[in-house]
């Protein structure tokens, strides 16, 4: 089983969570690779994920759709006037998973960003048989936020696997020291606590394969 990472926002931590779990699956001997099937802008997130992955797989594979602006892709695409081809991201994504054990495919911003007009990133793990990883901020307001997209992941017949709550300040605040027990007690989903810019990832490797 493959995952998408996506967050309940953007710029909360999902490329540095998606690649700490790249720098850990494969410091555990796990052959695994990362994927960012829409860029939309600066292609620094390609980057650090092709580094996680020790730079093996081409940029193409990685990311078969870069687009300018920094936009969801639905919009992006409309800018230049050009079409997404999802044939292209679904056979990428297949030759990435007949080459490496674990395949995580990173989102842009959230599951129902729109890639076309009436398809999304939760439109796409279905097609793409992927479990969700959910990346959130742990402030004030993420239960919430965590809710919805637990809901939505249910509505769609998706499985979530793993919680991660990124801690986004360095001195919690007490709505993140009470955010994960709280989140645990309404969800029955494995939660994993991200310190403050801490790259181990490794217990969240633990809970994902515990999932598997």
């Amino acid at each position: 089983m493959n995952f998408l990472i996506s967050g309940t926002d953007t710029g909360i931590g999902k490329t540095f969570c998606g690649c700490g779990l790249i720098r850990a699956a494969r410091a555990a001997g796990v052959k695994c690779t990362g994927m960012k099937p829409f860029c939309s802008g600066d292609t620094s997130d390609v980057e650090l994920i092709a580094a996680a992955g020790g730079n093996e797989v081409p940029h193409h594979l990685l990311n078969p759709v870069w687009l300018r602006q920094p936009l969801a892709p639905y919009v992006a695409a409309m800018l230049e006037n050009r079409p997404i081809d999802i044939t292209a991201v679904q056979k990428a994504y297949h030759e990435l998973a007949a080459k490496f054990d674990l395949v995580l495919v990173e989102g842009a911003g959230g599951l129902l960003v729109p890639i076309l007009r009436d398809y999304n990133f939760r439109d796409l793990s279905v097609d793409l048989n992927l479990e969700v990883i959910l990346v959130a901020p742990n402030r004030l307001g993420v239960i919430n936020h965590v809710l919805l997209n637990a809901e939505s992941i249910a509505n769609a017949g998706l499985r979530l696997a793993l919680l991660i709550l990124n801690e986004v300040d360095p001195e919690p605040t007490l709505a993140a020291q009470t955010n994960p027990s709280i989140l645990e007690e309404l969800l029955n989903v494995p939660l994993c606590l991200s310190p403050f810019q801490n790259e181990d990832f490794s217990d969240a490797l633990k809970l994902l394969q515990k999932t598997r």
